[in-house]
């Protein structure tokens, strides 16, 4: 599985790089802070799943990383995304590393 760190990721943000931002996190979860992106709850992605690109670099985060490997690796494995990365540390690590503004859970 192929990790982006929270600095890598905020540089690609920052140069408005053609990226897909996918939010695997619950509802409650994105009022409390968010990155912007798509929101697909983890209960939804596979129901939605011609919703994340193929073609360009997507980008797949929740509160601490898990989750979204969970459902990265369900989409390599069973439908053959290869563009996909996991937010390494997941929204807590973006918070701390880059984005101080955003609030802790």
């Amino acid at each position: 599985m192929k990790l982006i760190s929270a600095k890598d990721l905020h540089v690609l943000i920052e140069q408005k790089a053609d990226i897909q931002i996918i939010d695997v996190r619950e509802p409650y979860e994105k009022e409390i802070c968010c990155l912007g992106g798509l929101a697909l709850p983890l209960d939804t992605v596979l129901q939605k799943i011609d919703q994340i690109s193929r073609e360009k670099k997507v980008v797949i985060h929740c509160k601490t990383g898990k989750r979204a490997a969970s459902i990265i690796t369900i989409l390599e494995e069973e439908y053959g995304f290869k563009n996909l990365f996991n937010l390494s540390g997941g929204i807590i690590a973006y918070a701390e590393q880059v984005n101080h503004n955003l609030e802790r859970y």
